[in-house]
């Protein structure tokens, strides 16, 4: 087994084949041969039969006489029932093989000096006394004849072997080219040389359905890391800027020690820097958590209703951009319905999502978190806000990782990751998370969990 594996696919695609060839043709030859032979024994028998019939027919149509002596050539002997051989014109090693007598029709295939004879025995019983009369049937002939076919049937059993070997090795060659073509391909695309994708053939078969496949994994792979790497410029941005305002605030800070009042607002705004570098950071952690394959937890409904209260309540506690009212409510039949979200994550889609409407909302207007099951339990939390709404062209993009509404970065010094957390913690779970501006104005974020 070990030494297939080595072989290529070629070879043991065509030692296979061969295989397969030698069992099939080897059992038609073997087939061919017994038939042959056995047609050749009917024939010997036949034949000696046709010998003894006049004899028989004579002892009994003259009992009382002798049998004429046979033809030249004619191998036939009768014998009595003393064991006195009336007619002899068997050859003495024959006859000396030949058993005393017989009760029924007997064939003998018997071997001399001149190869296998068949013998044919008749009992005939007269009113002179029983009888048998032997013929013999010379089967050389038959046997060379069966001895040509089976060198024909050698032969041809080769020469077919040998053309079947070839067929298959030319046939595996031709249908292997687009293998060959694809691997040289994605050579040069591994190694930088060469761009695209690989080759699909012209023919709609499984090499194409598999070039197909692999072309849309190439494409998702480029999708990955070109997104790994935007994700990376743009997090070395976020973190730049924090960090020299930082550096920034403990100069002045350094440069303020003197100043009881000024050090004190430069360390206040040092600290507002910290922590916003500490939410980015670990804001990517739980991103980078959400592309792990690790279990998520299943959550009762009402667990998660506490949440939502208990994110409203902080919301309501912190004056984010000025008053705002947030108001919820709750519409769960099934308490006990599970959902594959932990509790800690469904607060922080809560808080991302009530913050951004917060955010987005205007001064004085009303922010409101809905949460309710639908008709086949699945959960879904939508919050609206009454501000102008999501620009058209950001809503395709409004889940992506550091993209925002306001390009300036200002509004609230957001990261641009509160909603790429939000669907990754959606998806985790096997739900779904959509922005979408309302009719009336505002917009609304709505995700939904399906029912365990």
């Amino acid at each position: 087994m070990r030494v297939l594996r080595r072989l290529s696919i070629r070879t043991r695609i065509t030692l296979g084949s061969l295989l397969v060839g030698a069992v099939v043709l080897v059992g038609t030859a073997l087939v061919l041969h017994l038939q042959i032979e056995r047609a050749t024994i009917e024939t010997d028998r036949s034949l000696a039969e046709r010998d003894a019939a006049p004899f028989v027919a004579d002892l009994r149509s003259n009992p009382g006489e002798s049998p004429d002596r046979p033809s030249q050539g004619v191998l036939v002997g009768v014998r009595d029932a003393a064991g006195a051989w009336t007619v002899d014109a068997l050859p003495h090693e024959l006859r000396d093989r030949l058993p005393d007598t017989v009760r029924d029709e007997t064939t003998l295939r018997l071997r001399d000096h001149r190869g296998v004879v068949t013998v044919v025995g008749v009992p005939v019983t007269t009113s002179a006394g029983s009888f048998v009369v032997w013929a013999a049937q010379d089967g050389r002939g038959g046997h060379e004849t069966l001895e040509r076919v089976d060198r024909s049937l050698v032969v041809g059993t080769v020469l077919a072997l040998a053309a079947f070997g070839g067929t298959a090795w030319l046939l595996t060659t031709l249908a292997l080219r687009p293998v060959g073509r694809m691997r040289r391909t994605a050579e040069a695309i591994s190694t930088g040389t060469a761009a695209g994708h690989l080759p699909i053939g012209r023919s709609d078969d499984e090499l194409a359905g598999l070039a197909r496949t692999l072309n849309a994994f190439l494409d998702r792979q480029r999708e990955h890391a070109e997104r790994e790497r935007r994700m990376v410029s743009d997090a070395s941005h976020e973190l730049r800027t924090p960090l020299a305002a930082l550096t920034a605030r403990l100069e002045l800070a350094h440069r303020s020690s003197g100043d009881a009042a000024a050090l004190e607002r430069e360390l206040t705004a040092a600290e507002s820097d910290a922590a916003r570098l500490v939410a980015l950071a670990n804001t990517l952690l739980e991103l980078s958590r959400l592309d792990e394959d690790t279990p998520v937890p299943s959550t009762p409904a009402r667990d998660l209703v506490s949440e939502l209260m208990a994110s409203v309540d902080r919301a309501r506690a912190i004056d984010v951009v000025g008053p705002r009212d947030v108001d919820f409510s709750v519409d769960v039949g099934d308490p006990d319905a599970r959902y594959d979200v932990a509790p800690a994550a469904f607060a922080r889609v809560v808080d991302n999502l009530v913050a951004n409407a917060i955010a987005a909302g205007s001064d004085g207007g009303v922010v409101r978190a809905t949460l309710r099951q639908d008709d086949t339990r699945a959960l879904e939390l939508a919050v609206t806000d009454d501000g102008p709404g999501v620009p058209e062209a950001f809503l395709p993009q409004a889940f992506d990782r550091f993209t925002r509404a306001d390009e300036s970065r200002t509004t609230l010094g957001g990261s641009g990751l509160g909603l790429a957390l939000v669907r990754g913690i959606a998806e985790r779970g096997g739900g779904t998370a959509t922005l979408a501006n309302r009719d009336g104005g505002g917009a609304v974020a709505t995700v939904r969990f399906p029912a365990r």
